[in-house]
């Protein structure tokens, strides 16, 4: 497939964020400015809720406050006028380099097959059946909804804007999203492509790929709002840099051992949480 741009795609990488989490936009942006091809056909946009953050290559926009759902929805409503989304979160940090000649070429055939969902990270809760079109190696999968699990996920996945904006119901946490959005689509039963591009915290590709597919790949460093084991790596990697990243590094390690959200508060007692939904039931 021919490789030319003569204009740019229309198409926008979001990544969406809450101000609790702030303390990983650096994190973020080193590894994002590591990996990512610059020559991807896209416009990069980092959304806060109301924090002020310059990210270079970034345009910073914002949410407000609100539930997961319609912050998202904000900011694809009023903000982005891409006809294509990339989603992606702010604890996904990428850990191989990411190919512009993969991505141009997938815009090209989404925007010539008016596709609606194009998921991109690996993982065993898809079943795909194969088709004949591949990117660089990658075949192009049509996912099997009804043997699928999460079909709406968060992980990093090209939509139709306008697709996504209908799968976000008001008031939605993440998880209900999830959950509630997936059961939606398998009714909708719309056609969802799957690509092995990004190894997904490690995951291995499920499709039928050409052999020596070089793919990208990234790990999801946090989990009920602190850091987890996948963050290690990317320690060593900043200590390892100059004396910001060195210090950023640091304070990683720091939260990471001594179990703190990313906010700075101690873990949450797994008593607290008995004591709420104990307090729920009584009404």
């Amino acid at each position: 497939m021919n490789n030319t741009q003569t204009q740019p795609a229309d198409v926008a990488l979001l990544v969406h964020t809450c101000d609790r989490y702030r303390f990983l936009y650096q994190g973020f942006a080193y590894f994002f400015r590591k990996y990512w091809d610059p020559a991807v056909n896209c416009r990069c946009y980092f959304a806060t809720e109301e924090a002020e953050v310059s990210i270079p290559g970034f345009t910073t926009i914002y949410s407000g406050k609100g539930e997961w759902a319609d912050r998202l929805r904000f900011l694809l409503e009023q903000q982005i006028t891409e006809r294509y989304v990339i989603y992606m979160q702010e604890d996904m940090w990428l850990n191989s380099p990411v190919s512009s000649s993969f991505f141009n070429q997938l815009f090209d055939l989404i925007s010539l097959n008016s596709w609606k969902q194009v998921k991109l990270g690996s993982s065993s809760v898809y079943h795909t059946r194969p088709t004949d079109q591949y990117i660089d190696g990658f075949n192009i999968a049509l996912l099997d909804n009804q043997a699928s699990g999460y079909l709406m996920s968060h992980q990093i996945t090209v939509w139709n804007r306008e697709f996504l904006i209908r799968q976000l119901y008001k008031g939605e946490h993440p998880w209900r999203n999830e959950r509630r959005g997936t059961k939606r689509l398998k009714k909708l039963d719309p056609q969802i492509y799957h690509a092995d591009y990004f190894a997904e915290n490690g995951e291995p590709p499920i499709n039928q790929n050409y052999p020596g597919i070089i793919r990208s790949g990234y790990r999801t460093v946090s989990a009920n709002s602190m850091l987890q084991d996948n963050v290690l790596p990317y320690v060593t990697d900043l200590q390892q840099a100059g004396p910001s990243e060195q210090a950023y590094a640091a304070e990683l390690l720091h939260h990471h051992q001594a179990q703190l959200t990313h906010d700075g508060l101690p873990k949450p007692r797994k008593e607290d949480i008995f004591k709420k939904i104990k307090k729920f039931f009584k009404g």
